[in-house]
């Protein structure tokens, strides 16, 4: 299990409305390409969205589900990408000051993420998460500045 945690500079509404568009996570998420398509419901639970995920020329198609979702505050996906794996991905989000302080644990349920668990993956999925939360920051960040949804 990879527990990663950021102080974000913006409230947990904006971050949170990142979290809930679909369509931006290639634009935060460390190592997706693109989003193929969005279930019409989305982001009730069962909904998923259908993204390419890789690195380099090397990608697989595939899909996010949502499991739990609590606005302004959680988020519980489904992320896979099969054949390497799926993994179970909690966003908890937590007022600090005029922040967010933000906890992204994700733990390999499924495939051979899950058989190599070992605290050097934890460490390298750590440092994939704190870059893509990075970027989760910078997109909130946009949208406060210039007053428009994410």
């Amino acid at each position: 299990m990879a527990v990663t945690t950021l102080h974000l500079d913006q409230p947990p509404e904006a971050v949170f409305a990142v979290l809930a568009d679909p369509w931006r996570y290639a634009q935060w998420v460390v190592g997706a390409k693109k989003v193929r398509d969005v279930d019409a419901d989305w982001p009730r639970p069962g909904s998923r969205f259908h993204h390419r995920v890789g690195v380099g020329p090397l990608s697989i198609d595939d899909s996010t589900v949502v499991e739990e979702i609590e606005p302004p505050r959680r988020m519980v996906l489904r992320a896979r990408a099969r054949p390497a794996g799926v993994a179970r991905v909690t966003i908890e989000l937590t007022p600090a000051g005029r922040g967010t302080d933000v906890r992204m644990t994700e733990v390999p349920i499924a495939g051979p993420t899950r058989w190599l668990d070992n605290p050097i993956l934890e460490r390298l999925i750590d440092l994939r998460n704190r870059r893509s939360l990075g970027r989760l920051a910078e997109l909130a960040a946009e949208a406060s500045q210039t007053g428009s949804p994410p």
